[in-house]
């Protein structure tokens, strides 16, 4: 039995569900030289743990929503959060590299539930501003995760070692899945779930995957994420490296980060309704803009050092989140009665993307902050291209 929360707390539930993915990301980055250490493994191959997780969470994310759409969001987001606990925890023994490859795997399987399905349930229960102000609410709540998933993780590397940061992450799983539990409410009615036959599947990813106007929309969400992600994924290089900071300090980079992330998902709420969509994107394209420029003015003209390296991060992530909202809707909307499916591909797509950035782009990145910098600006101009194309679309 379930029982109604405000929409504070059912936002908080929902924005933490959607955080896992990304909590799962940046709690263990400041472990990477002790796990490359202690697994005998290379910068690289410890590096390809965060590839073993984003692409399995990429491809098992184009299947949450669908099986949600049939079963119900409650059961799929329960049992997701099981495997995902149980996981974390086989993490804690990896005696191999290899282990360790195939278990955050598992955890990639299984954490993409939150984010596809929290999704769904938003547009089960709201529309238009209300839908915007609610995604808004959970970006804000869900920002907070990624800053304090770092510092968390640092200190119990500090205190503990790495395999502490997957005990912690198992016992939050556990403690989430009973919250969910008691309080996660099912918002799919059973006269209104979908048949997992492959044939309706089959047309329904078609409709959905060749549609162009929501390809050009999530291209342009996951092109703006990966013009910050790429610092997250360079974060022990870009901090430990590159500014000099321990693996406590790592607030250094997701502090202002999130900050801006808070900053802009609140200002995109207070615009529902007194903005139209495409006006609020608008406003985000230009903050980001500017902080591509301050930040390659500050890479070529400053030497690497905390705080203005990290500063164009705040602006950047102010823009991002203040267009995030209403370009995940204006890629649902089309999608009324196959919702989930629809938050799968979107995940799925965006999640593809990320894994690439993280196996190849990073990679090529991390050299330097001003290579970085080069690299939010290339993003940038792919995301705000991607926009273009979606208004083409609409147009026709």
């Amino acid at each position: 039995m379930t029982r109604r929360l405000s929409d504070r707390s059912f936002a908080l539930l929902l924005a933490t569900l959607s955080a896992l993915g990304p909590f799962s990301i940046d709690t263990y980055l400041p472990s990477f030289p002790e796990i490359g250490e202690t697994l005998a493994a290379s910068p690289i191959e410890v590096q390809q743990t965060l590839s073993a997780y984003l692409i399995p969470f990429a491809v098992m994310a184009l299947w949450h929503g669908a099986i949600a759409d049939a079963l119900g969001r409650r059961q799929v987001i329960l049992w997701a959060l099981a495997l995902f606990g149980i996981a974390s925890a086989g993490c804690v023994f990896a005696t191999k590299i290899e282990h360790l490859w195939l278990l955050r795997a598992a955890q990639g399987i299984s954490a993409g539930a939150g984010v596809v399905i929290g999704r769904a349930i938003v547009r089960d229960l709201y529309d238009g501003a209300a839908a915007q102000r609610l995604m808004s609410h959970v970006t804000i709540t869900f920002a907070l995760a990624p800053a304090i998933a770092p510092v968390i993780g640092g200190w119990l590397h500090s205190w503990f070692g790495w395999r502490s940061v997957f005990v912690f992450m198992a016992l939050f799983a556990a403690a989430l899945w009973l919250v969910s539990w008691r309080w996660l409410p099912e918002t799919l009615p059973v006269e209104k779930r979908r048949s997992l036959h492959p044939v309706y599947l089959g047309r329904t990813y078609w409709k959905v995957l060749t549609r162009p106007s929501f390809l050009a929309v999530t291209a342009a969400l996951s092109l703006n994420f990966c013009g910050f992600f790429i610092y997250v994924l360079s974060a022990p290089i870009f901090l430990m490296t590159h500014l000099g900071v321990s693996e406590r300090a790592f607030l250094w980079l997701f502090g202002p980060a999130m900050c801006g992330l808070v900053l802009g998902s609140w200002l995109s709420g207070r615009l529902a309704g007194k903005l139209t969509p495409l006006q609020c994107i608008g406003r985000g394209y230009a903050v980001m803009a500017l902080a591509t420029l301050l930040n390659l003015a500050v890479s070529h003209a400053l030497p690497p050092a905390v705080p203005w390296s990290v500063a164009p991060l705040f602006v950047y992530t102010v823009g991002m989140s203040l267009a995030m909202p209403a370009l995940t809707l204006l890629a649902l909307d089309p999608f009324a009665d196959e919702r989930g499916l629809a938050a799968s591909c979107q995940t799925f797509l965006q999640s593809g993307v990320n894994g690439l950035a993280a196996g190849l782009v990073a990679p090529l990145l991390w050299a330097s902050t001003t290579t970085l910098a080069w690299g939010m600006a290339g993003f940038v101009l792919l995301g705000a291209g991607a926009t273009a194309l979606y208004l083409r679309s609409r147009r026709g």
